[in-house]
Protein backbone atom coordinates (compact mmCIF):
# COMPACT_ATOMS: atom_id res chain seq x y z
CA UNK A 1 0.00 0.00 0.00
CA UNK A 2 1.31 3.34 -0.65
CA UNK A 3 0.34 6.85 0.98
CA UNK A 4 -2.01 9.17 -1.28
CA UNK A 5 -0.83 11.47 -3.59
CA UNK A 6 -1.81 15.15 -4.63
CA UNK A 7 -1.69 16.77 -7.31
CA UNK A 8 -2.11 20.34 -6.93
CA UNK A 9 -2.76 23.78 -9.84
CA UNK A 10 -3.86 26.92 -9.02
CA UNK A 11 -3.56 29.80 -6.08
CA UNK A 12 -1.68 29.69 -3.07
CA UNK A 13 -5.01 29.11 -1.19
CA UNK A 14 -5.30 25.92 -3.26
CA UNK A 15 -1.79 25.19 -2.49
CA UNK A 16 -2.96 25.84 1.63
CA UNK A 17 -5.82 23.72 1.07
CA UNK A 18 -3.56 20.36 -0.69
CA UNK A 19 -1.76 20.80 2.68
CA UNK A 20 -4.93 20.18 4.80
CA UNK A 21 -5.85 17.49 2.58
CA UNK A 22 -2.57 15.79 3.29
CA UNK A 23 -3.27 15.98 6.45
CA UNK A 24 -6.67 14.62 6.58
CA UNK A 25 -5.66 12.13 4.02
CA UNK A 26 -3.29 10.79 6.29
CA UNK A 27 -4.82 11.19 9.51
CA UNK A 28 -8.00 8.54 7.96
CA UNK A 29 -5.35 6.66 6.35
CA UNK A 30 -6.26 6.26 3.28
CA UNK A 31 -3.60 4.88 0.56
CA UNK A 32 -3.52 4.23 -2.58
CA UNK A 33 -5.00 7.31 -4.21
CA UNK A 34 -4.22 10.15 -6.01
CA UNK A 35 -6.18 13.63 -5.45
CA UNK A 36 -6.05 16.15 -7.91
CA UNK A 37 -7.03 19.82 -6.56
CA UNK A 38 -8.36 21.51 -9.83
CA UNK A 39 -8.12 25.27 -10.96
CA UNK A 40 -11.08 26.63 -12.72
CA UNK A 41 -9.76 30.51 -13.28
CA UNK A 42 -9.06 30.02 -17.02
CA UNK A 43 -10.42 27.50 -19.39
CA UNK A 44 -6.10 26.25 -20.15
CA UNK A 45 -6.44 25.63 -16.05
CA UNK A 46 -8.97 23.43 -16.88
CA UNK A 47 -7.35 21.68 -19.69
CA UNK A 48 -4.72 21.33 -17.66
CA UNK A 49 -6.58 19.32 -14.55
CA UNK A 50 -7.85 17.12 -17.02
CA UNK A 51 -4.70 16.14 -18.88
CA UNK A 52 -3.10 15.80 -15.47
CA UNK A 53 -5.84 13.12 -14.86
CA UNK A 54 -5.59 11.09 -18.08
CA UNK A 55 -1.77 10.89 -17.42
CA UNK A 56 -2.42 9.94 -13.38
CA UNK A 57 -4.42 7.17 -14.88
CA UNK A 58 -2.30 6.01 -17.06
CA UNK A 59 0.77 5.71 -14.57
CA UNK A 60 -1.03 4.62 -11.74
CA UNK A 61 -3.42 2.03 -12.96
CA UNK A 62 -4.80 0.51 -9.40
CA UNK A 63 -5.11 3.72 -6.99
CA UNK A 64 -8.04 5.46 -6.81
CA UNK A 65 -7.94 8.95 -9.06
CA UNK A 66 -10.18 11.44 -7.14
CA UNK A 67 -10.53 14.70 -8.34
CA UNK A 68 -11.59 18.10 -5.94
CA UNK A 69 -11.05 21.65 -6.22
CA UNK A 70 -12.67 24.83 -8.14
CA UNK A 71 -13.12 23.15 -11.81
CA UNK A 72 -14.68 20.34 -9.93
CA UNK A 73 -17.23 22.77 -7.61
CA UNK A 74 -18.40 24.30 -10.48
CA UNK A 75 -18.46 21.27 -13.22
CA UNK A 76 -18.60 18.22 -11.52
CA UNK A 77 -20.28 16.27 -13.92
CA UNK A 78 -17.11 17.32 -17.23
CA UNK A 79 -14.74 15.15 -14.46
CA UNK A 80 -17.46 12.30 -13.03
CA UNK A 81 -18.10 11.33 -17.31
CA UNK A 82 -14.20 10.80 -17.16
CA UNK A 83 -13.61 6.91 -17.11
CA UNK A 84 -10.40 7.66 -15.54
CA UNK A 85 -11.98 9.35 -12.20
CA UNK A 86 -13.51 7.37 -9.33
CA UNK A 87 -14.62 10.26 -7.36
CA UNK A 88 -15.37 13.60 -7.19
CA UNK A 89 -15.81 16.26 -4.13
CA UNK A 90 -16.94 19.32 -3.65
CA UNK A 91 -14.23 22.16 -2.31
CA UNK A 92 -16.32 21.58 1.38
CA UNK A 93 -16.05 18.50 1.11
CA UNK A 94 -12.18 18.09 0.71
CA UNK A 95 -11.85 19.66 3.79
CA UNK A 96 -13.74 17.29 6.03
CA UNK A 97 -11.94 14.95 7.97
CA UNK A 98 -15.92 12.47 7.24
CA UNK A 99 -14.79 12.35 3.41
CA UNK A 100 -11.50 10.87 3.62
CA UNK A 101 -12.48 8.30 6.11
CA UNK A 102 -15.53 7.22 3.84
CA UNK A 103 -13.18 7.30 0.92
CA UNK A 104 -11.12 4.64 2.49
CA UNK A 105 -14.09 2.20 4.14
CA UNK A 106 -15.77 3.22 0.37
CA UNK A 107 -18.71 4.23 2.19
CA UNK A 108 -19.25 7.44 -0.10
CA UNK A 109 -21.06 8.78 -3.45
CA UNK A 110 -19.47 8.63 -6.53
CA UNK A 111 -19.58 12.06 -7.01
CA UNK A 112 -20.24 14.44 -3.35
CA UNK A 113 -20.42 18.03 -4.25
CA UNK A 114 -22.88 20.09 -2.63
CA UNK A 115 -24.22 23.58 -3.22
CA UNK A 116 -21.21 25.70 -2.52
CA UNK A 117 -23.06 28.80 -2.40
CA UNK A 118 -25.22 27.94 0.78
CA UNK A 119 -21.85 27.69 2.91
CA UNK A 120 -21.72 30.29 5.58
CA UNK A 121 -19.18 29.53 7.65
CA UNK A 122 -14.99 28.79 7.10
CA UNK A 123 -13.23 26.81 9.30
CA UNK A 124 -9.55 27.43 10.90
CA UNK A 125 -7.41 25.13 9.64
CA UNK A 126 -4.21 24.62 10.80
CA UNK A 127 -1.24 24.62 8.34
CA UNK A 128 2.11 24.97 8.43
CA UNK A 129 5.22 26.21 6.20
CA UNK A 130 3.74 24.89 2.90
CA UNK A 131 7.15 22.79 2.63
CA UNK A 132 8.51 25.97 4.33
CA UNK A 133 9.65 25.37 7.99
CA UNK A 134 10.04 29.08 8.57
CA UNK A 135 6.55 30.31 7.05
CA UNK A 136 3.09 29.29 7.98
CA UNK A 137 -0.12 30.34 6.02
CA UNK A 138 -3.46 30.96 7.59
CA UNK A 139 -6.30 31.05 6.05
CA UNK A 140 -8.42 33.99 7.32
CA UNK A 141 -11.68 34.07 4.73
CA UNK A 142 -12.72 31.81 2.00
CA UNK A 143 -15.26 32.71 -1.06
CA UNK A 144 -16.03 35.87 -2.73
CA UNK A 145 -19.17 37.74 -3.57
CA UNK A 146 -18.17 39.89 -6.08
CA UNK A 147 -18.46 39.31 -10.06
CA UNK A 148 -16.05 40.56 -11.96
CA UNK A 149 -17.06 39.74 -15.40
CA UNK A 150 -13.43 37.40 -16.23
CA UNK A 151 -14.26 35.43 -13.00
CA UNK A 152 -15.96 32.00 -12.37
CA UNK A 153 -14.33 31.48 -8.81
CA UNK A 154 -17.43 32.72 -6.73
CA UNK A 155 -18.76 30.04 -8.20
CA UNK A 156 -16.22 27.47 -6.96
CA UNK A 157 -16.06 29.10 -3.82
CA UNK A 158 -19.16 30.47 -2.58
CA UNK A 159 -19.84 33.53 -0.78
CA UNK A 160 -17.09 35.09 1.37
CA UNK A 161 -17.12 34.12 4.69
CA UNK A 162 -14.80 34.88 7.49
CA UNK A 163 -12.63 32.79 10.42
CA UNK A 164 -13.42 34.25 13.56
CA UNK A 165 -10.56 36.70 14.93
CA UNK A 166 -10.27 34.89 18.05
CA UNK A 167 -9.67 31.42 16.06
CA UNK A 168 -7.08 33.16 13.90
CA UNK A 169 -4.65 34.40 16.91
CA UNK A 170 -5.08 31.32 18.49
CA UNK A 171 -3.36 29.81 15.14
CA UNK A 172 -0.87 31.97 15.00
CA UNK A 173 0.14 31.82 19.11
CA UNK A 174 0.63 27.91 18.31
CA UNK A 175 2.50 28.51 14.84
CA UNK A 176 5.08 31.19 17.04
CA UNK A 177 5.12 28.99 19.46
CA UNK A 178 6.68 26.49 17.53
CA UNK A 179 9.04 28.48 16.07
CA UNK A 180 6.93 29.88 12.74
CA UNK A 181 8.83 33.59 12.20
CA UNK A 182 6.65 34.55 9.35
CA UNK A 183 2.88 34.05 9.01
CA UNK A 184 0.69 34.75 5.85
CA UNK A 185 -2.61 35.45 6.02
CA UNK A 186 -4.54 34.25 3.35
CA UNK A 187 -7.84 33.81 0.84
CA UNK A 188 -9.75 34.20 -1.88
CA UNK A 189 -10.68 38.14 -0.97
CA UNK A 190 -9.04 38.91 2.08
CA UNK A 191 -9.64 42.99 2.61
CA UNK A 192 -13.73 41.38 2.24
CA UNK A 193 -12.30 39.82 5.66
CA UNK A 194 -15.24 40.51 8.81
CA UNK A 195 -18.62 41.91 6.60
CA UNK A 196 -20.10 38.50 7.54
CA UNK A 197 -19.04 38.55 11.52
CA UNK A 198 -20.80 40.45 14.41
CA UNK A 199 -19.38 43.58 14.95
CA UNK A 200 -17.06 46.12 13.26
CA UNK A 201 -14.27 43.79 12.27
CA UNK A 202 -11.95 44.16 9.45
CA UNK A 203 -8.90 43.07 7.61
CA UNK A 204 -7.04 46.52 9.50
CA UNK A 205 -9.26 45.28 13.00
CA UNK A 206 -8.14 41.80 12.09
CA UNK A 207 -3.99 42.63 11.76
CA UNK A 208 -3.88 45.17 14.71
CA UNK A 209 -5.09 42.20 16.73
CA UNK A 210 -2.69 40.11 15.59
CA UNK A 211 0.26 41.89 16.27
CA UNK A 212 -1.26 43.05 19.32
CA UNK A 213 -1.73 39.50 20.91
CA UNK A 214 1.20 37.82 19.24
CA UNK A 215 3.95 39.91 20.35
CA UNK A 216 6.61 37.14 20.08
CA UNK A 217 5.77 36.90 15.95
CA UNK A 218 8.49 38.94 13.96
CA UNK A 219 6.96 38.91 10.81
CA UNK A 220 2.93 39.55 9.38
CA UNK A 221 2.53 39.39 5.75
CA UNK A 222 -0.67 39.43 3.75
CA UNK A 223 -1.40 37.77 0.30
CA UNK A 224 -3.01 39.91 -2.26
CA UNK A 225 -5.57 42.46 -1.36
CA UNK A 226 -7.80 44.30 -2.92
CA UNK A 227 -6.91 47.79 -2.65
CA UNK A 228 -10.03 49.89 -2.62
CA UNK A 229 -11.50 47.78 0.55
CA UNK A 230 -8.68 48.55 2.51
CA UNK A 231 -9.98 50.17 5.63
CA UNK A 232 -8.22 53.05 8.06
CA UNK A 233 -7.51 50.27 10.54
CA UNK A 234 -4.86 48.76 7.31
CA UNK A 235 -3.64 51.88 6.36
CA UNK A 236 -2.60 52.55 10.43
CA UNK A 237 -0.97 48.99 11.16
CA UNK A 238 0.74 49.30 7.40
CA UNK A 239 2.12 52.84 8.73
CA UNK A 240 2.65 52.35 12.58
CA UNK A 241 4.36 48.55 12.96
CA UNK A 242 7.32 47.05 11.22
CA UNK A 243 6.08 43.63 11.63
CA UNK A 244 3.52 43.87 8.88
CA UNK A 245 6.01 43.48 5.89
CA UNK A 246 6.41 46.39 3.45
CA UNK A 247 5.10 44.39 0.41
CA UNK A 248 1.42 44.09 -0.89
CA UNK A 249 0.41 42.36 -3.77
CA UNK A 250 -2.52 44.09 -5.38
CA UNK A 251 -5.72 42.90 -7.43
CA UNK A 252 -5.51 45.72 -10.19
CA UNK A 253 -5.88 44.10 -13.14
CA UNK A 254 -5.95 46.75 -15.74
CA UNK A 255 -5.12 50.45 -15.70
CA UNK A 256 -7.75 51.65 -18.36
CA UNK A 257 -10.95 52.76 -16.95
CA UNK A 258 -13.24 51.52 -19.82
CA UNK A 259 -11.63 48.23 -19.41
CA UNK A 260 -12.05 48.33 -15.10
CA UNK A 261 -15.71 49.20 -15.95
CA UNK A 262 -16.06 46.30 -18.38
CA UNK A 263 -14.50 43.92 -16.18
CA UNK A 264 -17.13 45.18 -13.40
CA UNK A 265 -14.01 46.35 -11.23
CA UNK A 266 -15.06 48.69 -8.33
CA UNK A 267 -11.94 51.03 -8.28
CA UNK A 268 -10.19 53.43 -11.53
CA UNK A 269 -7.12 53.93 -12.54
CA UNK A 270 -6.23 56.81 -10.41
CA UNK A 271 -7.75 54.96 -6.95
CA UNK A 272 -4.98 52.77 -7.22
CA UNK A 273 -2.27 55.44 -7.94
CA UNK A 274 -3.71 57.44 -4.73
CA UNK A 275 -3.38 54.14 -2.84
CA UNK A 276 -0.03 53.85 -3.79
CA UNK A 277 0.44 57.52 -3.54
CA UNK A 278 -1.15 57.38 0.32
CA UNK A 279 0.57 54.09 1.19
CA UNK A 280 3.94 55.04 0.20
CA UNK A 281 4.10 58.46 1.78
CA UNK A 282 2.90 56.61 4.96
CA UNK A 283 5.76 53.42 4.72
CA UNK A 284 8.17 54.99 2.14
CA UNK A 285 10.12 51.59 2.01
CA UNK A 286 6.91 49.76 0.65
CA UNK A 287 7.07 47.73 -2.14
CA UNK A 288 3.72 46.81 -4.34
CA UNK A 289 3.04 43.78 -6.52
CA UNK A 290 0.13 43.41 -8.71
CA UNK A 291 -1.91 40.89 -10.85
CA UNK A 292 -2.40 42.39 -14.49
CA UNK A 293 -4.56 41.04 -17.61
CA UNK A 294 -3.41 42.02 -20.95
CA UNK A 295 -6.03 41.55 -23.73
CA UNK A 296 -8.84 42.05 -22.07
CA UNK A 297 -11.98 41.88 -24.72
CA UNK A 298 -12.67 45.49 -26.68
CA UNK A 299 -8.90 46.21 -25.59
CA UNK A 300 -7.55 48.97 -27.96
CA UNK A 301 -3.92 49.71 -28.18
CA UNK A 302 -4.57 52.92 -26.24
CA UNK A 303 -6.42 50.79 -23.58
CA UNK A 304 -3.26 49.10 -22.92
CA UNK A 305 -0.65 51.60 -23.10
CA UNK A 306 -2.99 53.18 -20.10
CA UNK A 307 -2.23 50.22 -18.28
CA UNK A 308 0.90 49.81 -19.25
CA UNK A 309 1.47 53.24 -17.63
CA UNK A 310 0.40 52.63 -14.73
CA UNK A 311 3.19 50.08 -14.08
CA UNK A 312 5.59 53.35 -13.41
CA UNK A 313 2.40 55.65 -12.40
CA UNK A 314 2.18 53.21 -9.16
CA UNK A 315 5.35 52.16 -8.63
CA UNK A 316 4.56 48.81 -9.27
CA UNK A 317 7.88 45.96 -8.39
CA UNK A 318 6.55 42.72 -9.02
CA UNK A 319 3.79 41.67 -11.81
CA UNK A 320 1.70 38.41 -12.20
CA UNK A 321 0.85 39.27 -15.94
CA UNK A 322 -1.75 36.96 -17.56
CA UNK A 323 -3.07 37.47 -21.47
CA UNK A 324 -6.34 37.02 -21.11
CA UNK A 325 -8.26 33.58 -21.27
CA UNK A 326 -12.14 33.30 -21.98
CA UNK A 327 -13.58 31.48 -19.30
CA UNK A 328 -16.80 29.76 -20.24
CA UNK A 329 -20.05 30.96 -18.48
CA UNK A 330 -18.37 34.27 -17.52
CA UNK A 331 -19.93 37.58 -19.03
CA UNK A 332 -16.18 38.68 -20.65
CA UNK A 333 -16.31 35.20 -22.72
CA UNK A 334 -19.28 36.86 -24.36
CA UNK A 335 -17.53 40.26 -25.53
CA UNK A 336 -15.89 41.35 -28.44
CA UNK A 337 -12.38 39.34 -28.00
CA UNK A 338 -8.63 40.73 -28.58
CA UNK A 339 -7.03 38.17 -30.80
CA UNK A 340 -5.02 35.71 -28.67
CA UNK A 341 -1.63 36.48 -30.42
CA UNK A 342 -2.12 40.50 -29.58
CA UNK A 343 -3.13 39.37 -26.14
CA UNK A 344 0.68 37.45 -25.49
CA UNK A 345 2.08 40.12 -27.52
CA UNK A 346 1.02 43.08 -25.06
CA UNK A 347 1.39 40.16 -22.26
CA UNK A 348 5.03 39.91 -23.19
CA UNK A 349 5.25 43.89 -23.03
CA UNK A 350 3.93 44.59 -19.65
CA UNK A 351 6.21 41.68 -18.51
CA UNK A 352 9.52 42.66 -19.84
CA UNK A 353 8.36 46.48 -17.95
CA UNK A 354 8.08 44.51 -14.91
CA UNK A 355 11.08 42.88 -15.32
CA UNK A 356 12.40 46.55 -16.13
CA UNK A 357 11.14 47.50 -12.88
CA UNK A 358 12.31 44.90 -11.05
CA UNK A 359 16.11 44.96 -11.87
CA UNK A 360 15.90 48.64 -10.94
CA UNK A 361 14.29 47.93 -7.69
CA UNK A 362 16.93 44.98 -7.12
CA UNK A 363 20.37 47.04 -8.06
CA UNK A 364 19.03 49.91 -6.27
CA UNK A 365 19.62 47.20 -3.14
CA UNK A 366 22.81 46.68 -3.50
CA UNK A 367 25.24 47.94 -0.63
CA UNK A 368 22.24 47.98 1.42
CA UNK A 369 21.87 45.41 5.12
CA UNK A 370 18.43 43.93 5.19
CA UNK A 371 17.09 40.80 7.53
CA UNK A 372 16.85 37.90 5.88
CA UNK A 373 14.60 35.42 7.08
CA UNK A 374 16.39 32.23 5.96
CA UNK A 375 14.08 29.56 3.67
CA UNK A 376 17.39 27.50 3.09
CA UNK A 377 20.83 27.03 4.32
CA UNK A 378 21.97 29.75 2.04
CA UNK A 379 18.79 31.25 0.55
CA UNK A 380 16.06 33.89 2.55
CA UNK A 381 13.87 36.66 1.89
CA UNK A 382 14.16 40.32 3.20
CA UNK A 383 10.90 41.99 4.03
CA UNK A 384 10.08 42.99 0.94
CA UNK A 385 10.05 39.33 -0.20
CA UNK A 386 12.91 39.31 -2.34
CA UNK A 387 15.27 36.08 -2.29
CA UNK A 388 18.94 37.07 -1.65
CA UNK A 389 21.25 34.17 -1.58
CA UNK A 390 24.20 34.40 0.98
CA UNK A 391 27.57 32.91 1.07
CA UNK A 392 27.95 30.23 4.00
CA UNK A 393 25.27 28.90 6.15
CA UNK A 394 22.67 29.97 8.34
CA UNK A 395 20.02 28.00 9.77
CA UNK A 396 16.29 27.36 7.44
CA UNK A 397 13.72 29.68 10.25
CA UNK A 398 16.49 31.77 11.59
CA UNK A 399 16.24 35.58 11.34
CA UNK A 400 20.05 36.96 10.30
CA UNK A 401 21.28 40.40 8.91
CA UNK A 402 22.64 40.34 5.20
CA UNK A 403 24.64 42.80 3.33
CA UNK A 404 23.50 43.12 -0.65
CA UNK A 405 26.59 42.70 -2.90
CA UNK A 406 25.45 41.80 -6.37
CA UNK A 407 23.09 40.86 -8.75
CA UNK A 408 23.54 37.69 -11.33
CA UNK A 409 20.49 36.41 -12.94
CA UNK A 410 17.84 37.81 -11.48
CA UNK A 411 19.20 36.59 -8.07
CA UNK A 412 20.65 39.02 -4.94
CA UNK A 413 23.35 37.91 -3.42
CA UNK A 414 24.66 39.02 -0.20
CA UNK A 415 27.41 38.42 2.91
CA UNK A 416 25.63 37.59 6.55
CA UNK A 417 26.46 40.17 9.22
CA UNK A 418 25.66 38.16 12.00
Amino acid sequence: MSKTEFINFGCRLNAYETEIMRDLAASADLEDAVIVNSCAVTGEAVRQARQAIRRTRRQNPGKKVIVTGCAAQIDPDMFANMPEVDHVLGNQEKLQAATYQALRTGDTERVAVNDIASIRETAGHLVSGLGVRSRAYVQVQNGCDHRCTFCIIPYGRGPSRSVPAGAVVEQIRKLAGSGYREVVLTGVDITSYGADLPGRQSLGSLVQTILRMVPDLPRLRLSSIDQIEVDDALFDAIASDERLMPHLHLSLQAGDDMTLKRMKRRHLRDDAIRFCERVRSERPDIVFGADLIAGFPTETDAMFENTLRLIDECGLTYLHVFPFSPRPGTPAARMPQVEPKIAKARARRLRECGQARLGDFQNGLIGQTTELLMEHDDLGRTPHFMEIRIEGTRPPGSICRAEITAREDNCLMGVACN
